[in-house]
């Protein structure tokens, strides 16, 4: 296992110092930017965290309500449950199930409602925040800026010069014909 892990170490570093022919000479500048420090340092970081702890309560309460409504009935089922004929005690028992179905469906529209919610105010801001470092990159001959840290399913690569992207290349190594693509890459 060392063996393999040491090759794959030497076939990467050997890559990285490769150059293309047209940068024979030149050192590629790659910086990093962190998503979270930039984010928390933006002034709609603060309104954006308000405006979600906001939505999320008025979540809860109406949850806490349906949950509310659900245990009086249950217990008011219970209590009377001996002394109910089998008619009522099946529709108290199909309310009762209804009532449980109704909280799970609240539940799962709750968490989409909050993600939507999230994505919507986060997605001008970050935006804003890819606008900003490719601009960075551009105008100090960055040619890559990655994220030191990888939260969430976040993007580690932040910025790429497209000059150096391979994957055509990649694809011809694998008998596979690239297709020009009618649409332009859109930085992260």
């Amino acid at each position: 296992m060392k063996p393999l892990v040491f090759l794959y170490m030497l076939f990467v570093s050997l890559g990285l110092q490769a150059q293309a022919p047209d940068q024979v000479g030149t050192s590629q500048k790659i910086g990093y930017a962190d998503w979270e420090y930039v984010y928390s340092k933006m002034p709609e970081s603060k309104t954006i965290d308000t405006q979600m702890k906001t939505h999320s309560s008025q979540l809860e309460s109406q949850l806490k309500a349906k949950y509310t409504e659900y245990e009086s009935k249950l217990k008011a089922y219970q209590a009377g449950v001996n002394t109910m004929i089998d008619a009522v005690r099946k529709d108290k028992e199909a309310e009762l199930t209804q009532l449980q179905e109704n909280i799970q469906k609240f539940q799962q529209d709750a968490q989409a409602s909050v993600s939507k919610k999230q994505g919507d105010l986060m997605e001008p801001i970050f935006a804003r925040i890819g606008k900003a470092i490719e601009d960075v990159a551009k105008e100090n001959g960055y040619v890559f800026i990655i994220n030191p840290q990888l939260v969430g399913g976040g993007d580690v690569l932040l910025y790429s010069d497209e000059k150096y992207n391979v994957s055509d290349l990649v694809l011809k190594k694998l008998g596979v014909s690239p297709v020009a693509s009618t649409s332009t890459v859109q930085p992260k």
